[in-house]
């Protein structure tokens, strides 16, 4: 027969073994999160290169000083993006300097009539419309405001992929719940992100229709 003295006992360590094993749980939950935080993102990017490196600096000086040189608008309003290979045979037909990044756009792309197939950072999902002629002509937003510092690149960056959207990490941010802006110095670009400067910008986060087809 037990006696009050050997239930409180029994009780005592009962207690005790609860509290081990909720230490040894959140031992496990902080290490689990500690590792999901530094492993997952590595597991979720992968990493590629630009199929040819570009210098932006020196593109720049030779045309002037304008981003708009290369990236322009159409006579419709439409935003010309990345220049086409026709654009860029214009000036690099044949070589014009020793580079050898130069050499390998003429032997890979130019000889072979192949655009290149750039890896775009910026891209957007088909879903959302984005018009630069609203932003650069109607907002007078400059270029690096979203790009960074690009026009004084002398090289083109790597380019991380989501492996389950297969975009560009830019359009998240630096870190997994988009702390912090970009490395390359532009900003997120993601829907949250619009509304946010749309918000402090015009006073509205605007409709839906406006980005999304």
């Amino acid at each position: 027969m037990s006696t009050q003295s050997d239930n409180q006992t029994a009780a005592a360590g009962n207690r005790s073994s609860g509290w081990v094993v909720f230490v040894f749980f959140m031992i496990g939950l902080v290490a689990s999160i500690i590792s999901g935080w530094v492993a997952f993102p590595k597991l979720l990017y992968s990493t590629k290169q630009q199929p040819i490196d570009f210098n932006h600096q020196v593109h720049l000086e030779q045309m002037g000083g304008q981003c708009n040189a290369c990236h322009f608008f159409r006579e419709d309003g439409s935003f010309s993006g990345s220049p086409t290979l026709e654009e860029c045979k214009s000036c690099h037909m044949y070589p014009m300097t020793g580079n050898e990044n130069e050499q390998k756009f003429i032997d890979e792309y130019v000889n072979q009539d192949k655009e290149v197939p750039w890896l775009i950072y910026a891209e957007q999902p088909p879903c959302v419309f984005f018009s630069h002629a609203a932003h650069v002509r109607g907002a007078d937003m400059q270029c690096a405001t979203c790009h960074g510092d690009i026009k004084n690149s002398t090289s083109l960056r790597e380019y991380q992929e989501n492996r389950l959207t297969g975009y560009s990490r830019d359009i998240w941010g630096k870190s997994m719940l988009r702390l912090g802006e970009p490395d390359h110095g532009g900003r997120r670009q993601k829907m949250n992100d619009c509304a946010e400067c749309h918000l402090k910008e015009t006073g509205s986060k605007g409709n839906c229709f406006q980005c999304h087809k």
